[in-house]
């Protein structure tokens, strides 16, 4: 028997008899599989399961989480709609659809009372505050944050001890976290997504599941809802997609691409793949350490209407000992990568990979210079000093006691560093960076040996491409389709195609979330027994 593609109608819609459900071909059945446990499958299990459906929530981790309860947990509302959608647009670029931007940009302005109906669970105290966007487009003064403050009991140490994040990221999981248990909707840890199961017009069915080597088959009556998160650590992918490599994750290693392969077999287009929220840092001396870490988060700005007034220590110089990039970029966490993609067809290298982090002894006193952020019980987070010297005991930074040292260390001719620190230096003095724009309150001289170097690599928080989707946040296919019964959230396949919104990704999850969840769980139940594939 064969099963033909079924009108997506709504439940309360009026239908002929759908026939006897063949369970003998799945292991088991629900209505909705909701693939990923971070903000934005729990947002979407939420979402399901409060429109009646009957919903499995799967993690491949060992912990929930994902790389969502790294963050900083500032969640971008909105407060003045028509200016922030203006915004939008020029921020995400051209290939996202205004459909997709409406229904972000109106989900965005209900984050504040939603985060309070959540806060009801375990009494949160939620706040929200205005925040200008990262650049000066139309539209930046439209914006605020959610931020969930505190929740009464609760340790994140001790509850998620395999978490070094910053700031409210763990708040934030832990009322998703609680919302998710309070419903009693199942979570399963320790188990993938490998494959869709299609029936006939390509409808996905479900999915195949493994669980302690195990493969289980799946049913999903309304949909499957990918919530897996991107390819940070896929280097074969980034390969794909990205001239720029070697690219090192700093949060985890559970975000490997699978849901967009899933979604490619499935037929899917991709948008923006090229597109990913970074900057540069560290590489740990111990080969077997698989993280990056991240250069210290200083205040983000915004040109034209605030500068920072904070010192960065270091400048960066590339191989040949020259300073080529405004080190403190508007928001260095999402560009600061970009630089360094350069590739030079003489030498057939790329000149800035690795670049050098340079600060002098004062520098060096400052404040710790790289930071850990990462989800993994499987791995010691790396502490970073507060002096940085246990970074010069382990070779992360490397001392040079004059400029020829620095140089040597480097391995650039010692006029040209010469060269870069008296140009520099200049600059400090005269308050103003006439080579790359740096921002005047940030400057601070590299001139008092002896000096600290550390290699620099480009490092990678989250990717932004993925499956395209529709306002349904139904993925779409490369003729602009909707395939039947697969639905995608959060960075997956997130809008973010140009320049990120900071906390963008963030509201994103749970705006998509909602929307995966409550557009899955409407959908007619299928429930004759289809020759079915794995995609």
């Amino acid at each position: 028997m064969t099963l033909h593609a079924l009108p997506q109608e709504r439940p309360d819609q009026e239908r002929p008899d759908q026939g006897r459900f063949d369970e003998g071909r799945f292991d088991e059945v629900w209505d909705v599989l909701v693939v990923g446990f971070g903000f934005a499958g729990g947002a979407s299990a939420i979402a399901a399961h409060d429109a009646g459906a009957r919903v499995l929530l799967i993690e491949k981790q060992p912990d929930p989480g994902g790389i969502s309860i790294c963050a900083g947990g500032g969640i971008r509302t909105i407060v003045e709609h028509e200016g922030a959608r203006a915004y939008l647009r020029e921020a995400a670029g051209p290939d996202v659809p205004d459909d997709v931007l409406d229904a972000i940009a109106a989900g965005m302005a209900e984050l504040e009372p939603y985060f309070r109906d959540l806060a009801k669970v375990n009494g949160a105290e939620i706040a929200v505050h205005r925040r200008i966007a990262n650049y000066p487009f139309p539209g930046h003064d439209g914006f605020g944050t959610v931020e969930v403050l505190s929740i009464p009991g609760f340790d994140p140490r001790a509850e998620y001890p395999h978490v070094r994040g910053r700031l409210r990221g763990p708040n934030v999981f832990k009322l998703v976290h609680d919302n998710v248990r309070a419903r009693g909707i199942e979570v399963r840890l320790n188990t993938a997504a490998e494959r869709l199961i299609l029936g006939e017009g390509g409808a996905v069915l479900g999915a195949e599941l493994r669980h302690e080597g195990r493969l289980k088959r799946i049913a999903a009556r309304r949909g499957v809802i990918l919530a897996s998160g991107g390819f940070e650590a896929a280097p074969e992918l980034q390969r794909k997609y990205w001239q720029i490599r070697p690219v090192l994750p700093v949060a985890t290693r559970g975000n490997t691409g699978d849901g967009i392969r899933m979604a490619q077999a499935a037929g899917a287009d991709l948008w923006h793949m090229w597109h990913f929220h970074g900057s540069y840092g560290f590489r740990h001396t111990d080969p077997a350490y698989p993280y990056g870490l991240r250069v210290k988060k200083l205040p983000d700005w915004t040109p034209q209407l605030q500068e920072p007034d904070v010192r960065m220590s270091w400048i960066v110089l590339d191989r040949q000992g020259r300073r080529f990039m405004n080190e403190y970029q508007p928001y260095i966490q999402d560009t600061g990568h970009r630089p360094l993609d350069q590739y030079d067809a003489q030498s057939q290298r790329f000149p800035r990979i690795p670049a050098f982090l340079v600060v002098d002894e004062e520098g060096r006193k400052l404040y710790p210079l790289g930071q850990t952020v990462l989800n993994d019980r499987s791995v010691e987070p790396y502490e970073w000093s507060d002096d940085n010297l246990k970074e010069v005991g382990n070779g992360i930074l490397k001392r040079a006691d004059s400029v020829e040292e620095l140089a040597t260390l480097i391995g650039a001719a010692p006029a040209a560093v010469v060269s870069s620190l008296e140009r520099w230096n200049a600059a400090v003095e005269a308050g103003q960076d006439g080579d790359h724009r740096r921002p005047a309150g940030s400057l601070f001289p590299v001139r008092n040996p002896p000096f600290y170097v550390g290699e620099l690599w480009p490092v990678v928080s989250n990717t932004q491409g993925g499956p395209a989707h529709d306002a349904q946040q139904r993925v779409i296919n490369a003729h602009g389709e909707p395939i039947p019964r697969l639905y995608e959230a959060g960075e997956i396949g997130s809008i973010w195609g140009f320049l990120y919104l900071g906390a963008g990704n963030l509201a994103e999850c749970f705006v998509t979330g909602r929307i995966a969840g409550r557009e899955a769980a409407a959908q007619r139940p299928w429930a004759t027994a289809p020759e079915l594939t794995a995609a």
